[in-house]
């Protein structure tokens, strides 16, 4: 599929770039028979891109430096952002925990500030529905694609959803551009916030390709990564973000294969270039030392030179008083142990990526959360459970002080 489609800000859609057809395209909604869906597409196609090729480049720069030891990185925020929480107050308050808890990780050294925020609308999900009092719905895959509420009409995927993350991602951009000019706006490294999701939806990332300064970027957001499901070599999505300038991320868990990720490496960063590649492990607390090496041999093997995060928190989940949830202790543990995985290896373990909220959540037990009967108090989480910000806190200082 090629498209040419002439963009609201008076800039081209960027000629050439093949979509879905002919790759596995996992995790996608069934959408495509609903009579709004072509409308959709083509009002993302005629949308200004979100991000510009010159803060691409600027990020691109700054992760260079952490690739290099130079710099700490924390990525944080929302499991799954809310269409509800996308306003300047509610940008801003998640905002201040991102620099609070980067402040944590900075040891009088700099961090590089990344939101899980402005398109963090879809989720992957292990099993297409889910039971309901008795009753199957499809589950909820996140605001970009159905509601949260437990009824069939609020369950279907709706590709008109598509334009309004768009428009939600719209204006929490412009804050976080805000935050940036104020905050550092000569700043080489410039310590951001800037935005980052899963590219998960390949209907809404291919229309919001553009080309910008000689580049073809993703208009989505600043840096995009792919997870555990989606990273396969052949997969649509990695051949999306291999054609694209954006510095790009991927989700290591349990099941990532040596040979199969020196491959994807080699397809997202074939010039081996610092600040283009950020691996974030998610293994489990039990098996992290044990997995993690190979895999850091590959990268390193293949002449990556990539930022290493650790996601102590997508391997610990668990169930307890009838909810999902993770215990603080067990990410403490591996985010401690992915550390010692990485300075063994001579890598720089260059920061955490975890799912925090930006209010005084009781969705993992620890810290003040001390017992299962208190994670019904404050469970607003639309997905996973977070961390609160005393926990995230607790945290940092701990694997800083590894």
């Amino acid at each position: 599929m090629r498209r040419r489609a002439v963009i609201g800000d008076g800039t081209r859609a960027a000629p050439g770039l093949t979509g879905p057809e002919g790759t596995v395209a996992a995790q996608q909604p069934e959408w495509r028979t609903h009579p709004d869906y072509a409308a959709s597409r083509a009002a993302l196609a005629a949308a200004p891109a979100l991000v510009t090729a010159a803060e691409l480049t600027r990020l691109r720069r700054a992760l260079a430096v952490v690739a290099g030891g130079g710099a700490r990185m924390v990525q944080l925020g929302d499991c799954a952002e809310s269409f509800e929480e996308t306003g300047a107050d509610h940008v801003r308050a998640k905002t201040a925990v991102l620099h609070a808890l980067a402040d944590e990780l900075a040891d009088g050294g700099p961090v590089l500030r990344v939101g899980r925020i402005g398109g963090q609308f879809a989720k992957p999900r292990s099993r297409p529905f889910e039971d309901v009092d008795g009753v199957p719905l499809p589950a909820f895959r996140g605001h970009m694609v159905n509601g949260e509420a437990p009824s069939a009409r609020a369950r279907a995927h709706d590709p008109r959803r598509m334009v309004r993350a768009y428009e939600a991602s719209a204006e929490v951009l412009r804050v976080l551009a805000r935050d940036r000019d104020r905050r550092h706006p000569d700043d080489a490294l410039c310590d951001g916030p800037w935005a980052s999701h899963d590219a998960l939806v390949i209907d809404y990332e291919v229309p919001l390709v553009r080309a910008d300064a000689g580049q073809r970027i993703l208009g989505s957001t600043h840096l995009p990564w792919l997870g555990d499901r989606t990273r396969a070599p052949g997969s649509a999505h990695v051949r999306l973000l291999s054609q694209v300038a954006n510095p790009v991320a991927l989700k290591l868990g349990p099941t990532a294969d040596p040979a199969e990720l020196a491959e994807v490496c080699a397809l997202l960063d074939p010039d081996r270039a610092p600040g283009r590649l950020t691996l974030i492990a998610r293994m489990g607390a039990e098996r992290v030392t044990d997995l993690l090496p190979p895999l850091v041999a590959a990268v390193r093997a293949g002449g990556h030179r990539a930022v290493w995060l650790s996601d102590p928190m997508h391997g610990n989940t668990v169930r307890a008083g009838g909810v999902k949830t993770r215990h603080l202790s067990a990410i403490v543990d591996e985010a401690v142990r992915c550390r010692r995985v990485l300075e063994q290896a001579g890598e720089h373990p260059g920061g955490l990526h975890l799912e925090v909220a930006a209010s005084d959540v009781t969705e993992c037990l620890g810290g003040k959360v001390d017992g299962v009967e208190r994670l019904a108090e404050r469970y607003t989480t639309l997905c996973d459970p977070r961390l609160n910000p005393d926990q995230a806190a607790e945290l940092m200082r701990t694997w800083i002080r590894a």
